[in-house]
């Protein structure tokens, strides 16, 4: 499954927001909220999460930067569930670190969804724009 678009919802004073609808059967068997980085939310199936997982832990956990790796991954992930009306609960620590409420964006990113709030994201449309014609001429393999 790759996930694309970007979806405008609102976000609940209770935290919830929803799934575009398209994509809701690919989280049947749960959701994995991650806070990325990139000061949004990673939205990842369990399978998308595991592949993820597993790539992070072939750095070793006898080596610091393996453990960090894991902490900074798993210490911030989180899983959810859809609610009947194909929602997920995004709690208090992830809204916070992502700065959402009111409208939020739902962002397709191939592997995940990204939730962000829509000035961050503006920001970081920005910096993509400055930089996608570039990285689509320096890719050397092509489809």
């Amino acid at each position: 499954m790759e996930f694309r678009g970007t979806y405008e919802y609102a976000i609940d004073g209770r935290g919830r927001v929803p799934i575009p609808a398209r994509y809701r059967d690919a989280f049947a068997e749960g959701i994995v909220l991650v806070q990325s980085p990139d000061g949004c939310i990673d939205v990842y199936t369990p399978s998308g999460y595991d592949a993820w997982a597993s790539f992070l832990t072939r750095e070793r956990p006898n080596r610091q930067r393996g453990r960090r790796l894991r902490r900074g991954f798993f210490g911030r992930s989180i899983d959810a569930d859809l609610d009947r009306q194909g929602r997920i609960l995004v709690s208090p620590f992830l809204r916070q670190h992502a700065d959402l409420s009111g409208t939020v964006l739902m962002v397709g990113r191939g592997e995940c969804l990204e939730i962000w709030n829509p000035k961050r994201w503006e920001a970081e449309e920005a910096l993509v724009d400055e930089e996608y014609e570039a990285a689509l001429e320096s890719m050397e393999d092509r489809p």
